[in-house]
């Protein structure tokens, strides 16, 4: 298993199977690492089952609703445990990731450290959004490249590669953000740490079954965070002097 696919669920019993079932179909050399936060639709219960059958599906379950970043930091240092991995991807569970496009990043990873899959490199590539959602989304990524300086068309999207490096680097017990923070957060680290970042156009597809965990909480992380990292940034910049 020398790439593992990370995927957080909370109530994602309806498209867990599906989701699973395609990704294992491209027949690549990777397993699969549903984190579960003890959903009460049994999810994990679909993922014990679906695991007995094929060998490369894994399950973490947890005890409470603990959140997406969380979630990630849990599923990359249980990625860490096993040497054999060397590439992780973050995944959504509801298809708003197309799986086809896996190997795409496969192969974009060969020249790079941590590759994100871009809806707004090639012009805007979402579909069946409100306007709404839409604007926020753009209106974020604008907002987190002016602060933080990253120089990232997408930088809170939650389809990516790793390489293990990357992950090894990442100071993982001290990332407590959730949501758009957290990919904000491990990008940013990323990138203070010269590691090599290439984005690549996808298509995002809303969800069309189950329910969004956005919330205005989530939203309002993501604009004090970006200010904490530049703050951080001129701090340790004044250090270095």
């Amino acid at each position: 298993m020398e790439t593992l696919i990370i995927i957080p669920t909370y109530n994602e019993r309806e498209n867990i199977d599906t989701l699973i079932n395609r990704i294992l179909d491209l027949k690549l050399d990777l397993g699969v690492l549903v984190v579960d936060d003890n959903s009460p639709d049994g999810t994990a219960g679909v993922v014990e089952k679906l695991g007995k059958a094929r060998d490369q599906v894994h399950l973490l379950k947890r005890p409470s609703k603990m959140g997406l970043g969380s979630a990630y930091i849990a599923g990359f240092k249980w990625a860490l445990k096993n040497k054999a991995v060397q590439y992780v991807f973050e995944m959504d569970a509801d298809f708003s990731h197309d799986p086809s496009a896996l190997p795409e990043f496969l192969s974009a990873i060969k020249d790079a450290d941590l590759v994100l899959g871009s809806r707004y490199l090639d012009g805007i590539t979402v579909m069946n959004w409100p306007l709404s959602r839409l604007f926020l989304s753009v209106g974020a990524n604008i907002y987190t490249r002016v602060i933080t300086g990253m120089p990232l068309k997408d930088a809170t999207g939650g389809f990516k590669c790793f390489r293990r490096v990357v992950l090894e680097s990442l100071p993982l017990d001290d990332i407590k953000s959730d949501g758009y923070s957290f990919q904000i957060e491990v990008n940013h680290h990323a990138w203070k740490k010269k590691f090599r970042i290439k984005e690549i156009p996808i298509t995002f597809v809303d969800r069309t079954s189950g329910t969004s965990k956005m919330s205005r909480r989530i939203i309002w992380e993501a604009a004090f965070l970006v200010w904490k990292l530049r703050f951080e940034s001129i701090r340790k910049g004044f250090q270095k002097e």
